[in-house]
C-alpha cells in the first residue's frame, strides 16, 4: 500500500515544479469553468439546450501536457462565452414577448391574431394567450376584441380515459 502512495506524490511525476504548479493551475481554472459551465446549463434548461458534452482528445487515458491543459481551458471559455451569448439573447426575446403581451392585455384590438405562449416568455407550460374576436364574425365586425387565455396542456388523465374507452 505504500508503494501506491509514493507514486502519487508530486515528486514521483518528475515534473519540474514550475510545470506542476502550472498544472494545478490549469485544473483549477479548468474545473472552475466547468462549474460555471454546469451552472449555465442548469439556468438555460429547458429553454435552450447548451453544449456540455465532454470531448475526450484522445481515447487512451494518459497525462495531459500543458498545450491540451491550455486547448481544454480556452475551449471551456469559448463555450462559455456562446452559452452567455444565448441566454442573453432568449432573456432579451422573452422580455420584449412579455411586453407585446403587456400591450395586448392593455389593447387586444391593436394586436388583433396574436397568440403569445407560455413557452415564448419563459414559462413551462403550455398555456397562451390569443387576442381574438368576441363572439365570432359579428364581433369582429363591431371591434369588439379580447384576450382569451387557453385552459393551457390537456389533462393526462382524461386522455388516457379516452384512449381507455376506444381500445374496449
Amino acid at each position: 500500500m505504500s508503494d501506491l502512495l509514493e507514486l502519487d506524490a508530486p515528486n514521483a511525476l518528475r515534473v519540474g515544479g514550475d510545470e506542476r504548479l502550472a498544472r494545478v493551475e490549469l485544473r483549477r481554472q479548468i474545473g472552475r469553468l466547468e462549474a460555471e459551465l454546469a451552472h449555465l446549463v442548469v439556468e438555460a434548461f429547458p429553454r435552450i439546450k447548451i453544449d456540455s458534452d465532454v470531448v475526450a482528445p484522445h481515447g487512451e487515458p494518459r497525462i495531459a501536457d500543458l498545450g491540451e491543459l491550455e486547448r481544454v481551458r480556452d475551449a471551456l471559455a469559448g463555450r462559455i462565452a456562446v452559452a452567455r451569448q444565448a441566454l442573453a439573447e432568449k432573456a432579451e426575446l422573452e422580455t420584449r414577448n412579455r411586453e407585446l403581451l403587456q400591450r395586448m392585455l392593455d389593447a387586444p384590438a391593436e394586436h388583433k391574431w396574436v397568440r403569445v405562449s407560455n413557452a415564448d416568455i419563459g414559462e413551462p407550460s403550455c398555456g397562451h394567450w390569443h387576442s381574438l374576436p368576441r363572439l365570432g364574425p359579428l364581433g369582429m365586425l363591431m371591434g369588439w376584441w379580447r384576450v382569451k387565455v387557453s385552459s393551457g396542456c390537456p389533462l393526462s388523465g382524461r386522455l388516457t380515459a379516452v384512449e381507455h374507452q376506444n381500445s374496449n
